[in-house]
């Protein structure tokens, strides 16, 4: 499913509710997870990620409290999951070269924003670091193991290893960040993500892959993962974020803003 096909759900009444009640004001709240990888079903919860922005007096002291919020909510039948990091914890870990976050960052579903928000997107490309490509093998390692946990393997933890290769894989060769296995597709076409698409979206949630095809996609993850290491060792992307004073001077103004 394209980008442009899922844009609406961003603006939810629920959602926007679910934003409206954090505690703490937020510099911005995006989608994450199935929707913007391209195959949500109709049953996905949602996945709102962001960043909020703690009063000075609760970051001046030796305990930084509520650095992280977690929130789960069933609002008219949609599961809404909640996590947002303190501005100064998800900066950090933006130079860390955290491919979650950089994923929030980059939503293009966004339930709210603010012009820091902006700033700090222009401020992306010169996070982007070849070291990158280690989230995205063990993310990819870590996926392939929870599909090969059951026998019978089922499509949608497949589908999650391609989305976290083809990730990773455009992003050493282009520097440019691309979620979604659907539009990654239309750039390495490969005949099989279509139909897996296509089963998990409007199939069962528990569609398996048929035995014949357990050995393909193995053959397909090993080739993609040799591809991503041989992509990070010829990018020519950095190898340190360059972007650390200027994050460093947007979480002054943020902090300064608050006050």
């Amino acid at each position: 499913m394209k980008t442009q096909e899922v844009m609406h759900v961003a603006k939810k009444p629920e959602l926007v509710q679910q934003v409206h009640d954090h505690p703490y004001p937020l510099l911005f709240a995006t989608i994450s997870g199935a929707h913007i990888y391209g195959f949500p079903s109709q049953n996905s919860d949602f996945d709102l990620r962001g960043a909020h922005v703690l009063p000075l007096d609760e970051v001046l002291g030796l305990r930084i409290r509520h650095e992280t919020i977690e929130r789960e909510h069933v609002r008219n039948g949609m599961e809404i999951d909640l996590v947002t990091h303190d501005v100064g914890k998800f900066f950090g870990m933006l130079l860390k070269r955290n491919g979650y976050v950089l994923e929030q960052l980059l939503s293009p579903l966004v339930v709210f924003s603010t012009p820091e928000f902006e700033q700090l997107k222009e401020l992306a490309p010169d996070c982007v670091t070849r070291y990158h490509a280690y989230h995205y093998i063990g993310f990819a390692q870590t996926q392939w193991k929870l599909y090969s946990k059951e026998m019978p393997p089922r499509v949608k933890p497949l589908l999650y290893v391609y989305r976290v290769l083809w990730t990773g894989i455009h992003l050493m060769r282009t520097g440019n960040l691309m979620t979604n296995l659907d539009e990654l597709n239309d750039i390495y076409p490969h005949s099989y993500i279509p139909e897996l698409i296509d089963r998990k979206c409007n199939g069962k949630e528990k569609e398996k892959i048929e035995p014949e095809s357990v050995g393909f996609h193995e053959k397909e993850f090993n080739r993609l993962l040799q591809q991503l290491h041989s992509d990070m060792q010829s990018t020519q992307l950095p190898e340190m974020p360059r972007c650390e004073h200027q994050l460093n001077d947007l979480l002054i103004r943020i902090r300064k803003n608050a006050c």
